[in-house]
């Protein structure tokens, strides 16, 4: 949808929601910005009511309750006006388990890189007498991390605005610049990818990243292109990541009756007493680090040692997270 159709939707909606009485096509064409035209000229106005209809079958297909009918008996053609009653959404009750469940939410956001929009959702929470505490579960602990390009990667997709940045893949020597106009960002397998049109190559493609160097330079205007219809990322991202190739391989201790989702995925489990020693296959450090910090003590990585210090590195951010000073 163009931006000046969707400025037309609001405004629309923002003038039926603040009247009372029904309003004629004509009424709305005066007061609506974007509905201009000469209503003596047949092809203008015939072109008025086109688009006239083509927003209120948009308006109705989103679920906003446009009504029809007459300010007065003795009116004759039928007006418009949406009801707040209808328009507002109802308060919303939530469990204790519930409102739980949207604080891990908001922690998670937190981690994730939009902490602005996860404070926001749960201040309005708040004041519609939602009673939401974040830290009420602080034993479990949200897991999805982002790299630093996730931020504007996604508001350069939101605008619509062209990005360049240096990209390193594994079997090049080093990062080579890329232009793209980016349609999304989106998480495949543990990892973040933006998915876009690459100028230079003149075709779709998807870039982990992970694999980003430096920043991520906004070399467009807003508004300047549009994804196409019926896009999914998913599709994009499982089409050209290819198969996982899990070519590491990392020994871990594993208490008895524990870790049964981690057990699922061993190449190899020899049998202890205690412990059970347990082999598993991975293809990203980072990766596997975050589903081993994930059981706790029940989890002991033996080898490699990169796995072994990412997993001790996570455990320390996270006990730093709930580090909370004493004052005297």
């Amino acid at each position: 949808m163009s931006r000046t159709r969707t400025e037309r939707l609001v405004n629309l909606v923002i003038c039926l929601l603040s009247t009372r009485r029904f309003l004629t096509a004509a009424q709305i064409a005066a007061t609506v910005p974007g509905y201009e035209h000469d209503p003596e000229d047949p092809k203008d106005h015939e072109a008025f009511q086109r688009k006239f209809e083509r927003d209120k079958s948009e308006l109705r297909e989103l679920g906003v309750p446009l009504e029809t009918g007459v300010a007065s008996a003795f009116d004759t053609e039928p007006g418009y006006r949406i009801a707040r009653r209808d328009y507002a959404l109802p308060d919303i009750p939530l469990a204790p388990d519930e409102a739980a469940a949207v604080g891990i939410a908001g922690r998670l956001w937190q981690h994730a890189g939009l902490a602005a929009a996860a404070s926001s959702g749960l201040a309005k929470l708040r004041a519609a007498g939602v009673d939401v505490d974040p830290q009420a579960t602080l034993g479990v602990e949200p897991i999805v991390r982002v790299d630093p390009t996730f931020a504007p990667l996604t508001a350069a997709a939101r605008d619509r605005r062209t990005v360049a940045f240096d990209y390193r893949v594994p079997e090049q020597d080093g990062p080579t610049s890329r232009r793209l106009q980016p349609w999304g960002v989106v998480c495949w397998r543990g990892r973040w990818y933006v998915v876009g049109h690459d100028l230079d190559r003149n075709a779709p493609r998807c870039f982990r990243l992970s694999r980003v160097v430096g920043g991520v330079r906004l070399t467009g205007r807003p508004g300047a292109y549009q994804p196409p219809r019926d896009l999914d990322l998913i599709s994009y991202v499982a089409r050209f990541s290819g198969p996982i190739e899990r070519t590491g391989r990392t020994t871990v201790l594993v208490r008895k009756g524990r870790a049964a989702g981690l057990r699922r995925w061993a190449q190899e489990t020899t049998p202890g007493p205690e412990v059970d020693r347990v082999v598993l296959r991975y293809a990203d450090v980072d990766f596997i680090a975050t589903q081993l910090v994930g059981y706790g003590p029940d989890v002991r990585v033996v080898e490699p040692p990169e796995v072994r210090e990412a997993v001790i590195q996570r455990l320390k951010e996270t006990a730093a997270r709930h580090d909370t000073p004493v004052h005297a």
